[in-house]
């Protein structure tokens, strides 16, 4: 089979599902593994799709972007432990930023108490008061499906603040497009949060690695970033360019 064929094939195979096993592509396309895994490289090198263990998942659409409640009740299990690393970085007497994401949300157990926080997070601001945390949340519009603040009046009341460290969620890390969301008023306000603190940290477990979002928030060296797990040629792509902190439980 010609490799424009073998292409077709495992596109299709993706449009029917979100992941395919590297033996199904074998089966379809009657090829050895070692043909698939270079039809693979090749597909993820030209923004087709992305490699993951055994196979390869569907790219998201670029302005695909779950809610709140849909993102908070997928992969809690490694959000936990990506977030109870990071809380551990959190000192006493810090001034923080923490960002509207669900990963970050599960950081709160985690924090000391004689901390200042600022936020975006409208789900954010009860936990933080629950823990007697000293709370600011910044204005603006509140959007309905991150429950984040955005937009200028967000802009304008986080430019007050400075921070010693940062805590961002992204949609998507790639090597190449650095940290990205699908909507380009958020990525502004994490954009802005960055450039205001001493230390930034991207918040994500695997199913975002790789993935490109529509709006840029920043390049891979303006944070460092604290995963569950990443894969060998992910990592090695990646590890020149920016901290990685892979949180073994």
């Amino acid at each position: 089979m010609l490799e424009p064929e073998r292409h077709q094939i495992i596109l299709e195979a993706l449009k029917i599902k979100n992941s395919v096993t590297l033996q199904e592509l074998v089966k379809l396309t009657n090829s050895s593994e070692s043909t698939i895994r270079r039809d693979l490289i090749q597909l993820e090198q030209e923004k087709f799709l992305k490699r993951v263990h055994g196979g390869a998942q569907r790219l998201q659409g670029k302005l695909q972007e779950p809610s709140m409640i849909e993102k908070s009740s997928k992969n809690l299990q490694e959000k936990r432990q990506i977030s109870k690393y990071a809380g551990g970085l959190v000192e006493e007497g810090d001034c923080i930023y923490l960002d509207a994401g669900s990963t970050v949300f599960e950081m709160i157990p985690y924090l000391p108490t004689n901390i200042v926080v600022v936020t975006n997070g409208l789900m954010h601001a009860n936990e933080l008061l629950e823990k007697n945390i000293k709370t600011y949340l910044i204005g603006g519009y509140a959007k309905p499906t991150t429950k984040a603040f955005i937009g200028r009046g967000a802009l304008e009341s986080l430019g007050h603040y400075r921070f010693d460290k940062c805590f961002m969620g992204v949609n998507g890390i790639h090597h190449q497009f650095g940290y990205t969301t699908p909507d380009p008023e958020e990525a502004m306000v994490k954009q802005l949060a960055i450039s205001l603190t001493r230390e930034a940290y991207v918040l994500a477990d695997e199913t975002k690695f790789s993935e490109i979002s529509f709006a840029k928030i920043a390049d891979l060296n303006e944070a460092s970033i604290i995963t569950n797990k990443l894969d060998p040629d992910t990592k090695e792509q990646l590890i020149s360019k920016t901290n990685i902190k892979v949180v073994i439980s």
